[in-house]
């Protein structure tokens, strides 16, 4: 671990123990009244939350193969079913961890006008939140995080052979809002900005090994269901 990472820790700590005596010193002071009615309260409302969504990824659409002039990658957008894991460390603090997977079918469209191939992308996503708690039902929430894309299953057509993407670190930024039928269900929707570029490379006959960036930058644009344990 990092030094700055052990000095986050250490401060998450310490604040933690500062909350910590606070509670311990507001709930000696509560009259005896109100005291089992508040730990009834906090014991009901757990820290963890699920979401299933129906996923929209679109790409951005750019990329290049070094050498060639003119050359331009696209990308087909997909909709996917996505299932994501929230974590409440206070009333308006969480981390959210997406899992999903999905696949591009991949083109040249300048210089060399033929399709690529195809891969399949895991992108599992961590971003901290901040939620809004001022509007009832109504829980708006912004955050921003880190993704790591894993690129697998690469698929060529005909001309084209080894094609690899590389897996690549991005960054994730967020904004979504939950609506609270009741204590645990609610209806969610949630748009993410993710920065992605990676490498790529491919063997095409008649040409040779051809290496490339592809810049994806996708928005994934989500809209289910939440359950609030």
């Amino acid at each position: 671990m990092s030094m700055n990472g052990a000095r986050y820790l250490r401060w998450i700590a310490g604040a933690g123990a500062v909350f910590f005596a606070f509670g311990v010193q507001a709930a000696d002071m509560m009259p005896l009244d109100q005291a089992p009615a508040a730990q009834e309260s906090v014991a009901a409302q757990s820290p963890w939350q699920i979401r299933v969504r129906a996923l929209g990824v679109i790409t951005n659409d750019k990329g290049s193969i070094n050498g060639i002039p003119g050359s331009d990658l696209s990308y087909s957008d997909t909709v996917v079913p996505e299932f994501d894991i929230s974590y409440f460390f206070t009333e308006n603090i969480a981390a959210e961890l997406i899992l999903g997977t999905t696949f591009a079918h991949i083109k040249e469209d300048g210089a060399v006008g033929v399709p690529v191939g195809k891969t399949w992308l895991l992108p599992p996503t961590v971003t901290l939140q901040y939620h809004f708690t001022d509007f009832g039902n109504f829980k708006p929430y912004v955050g921003a995080g880190v993704n790591y894309s894993l690129f697998y299953g690469e698929s060529e057509k005909p001309g084209f052979h080894n094609l690899d993407i590389d897996n690549h670190f991005g960054v994730a930024l967020q904004a979504g809002f939950d609506y609270m039928i009741d204590q645990h269900w609610g209806v969610n929707l949630d748009v993410k900005k993710i920065f992605l570029k990676t490498n790529w490379s491919a063997d095409l006959d008649g040409v040779g090994h051809l290496t490339g960036k592809a810049k994806l930058d996708p928005w994934l644009i989500g809209a289910g269901v939440t359950y609030r344990f």
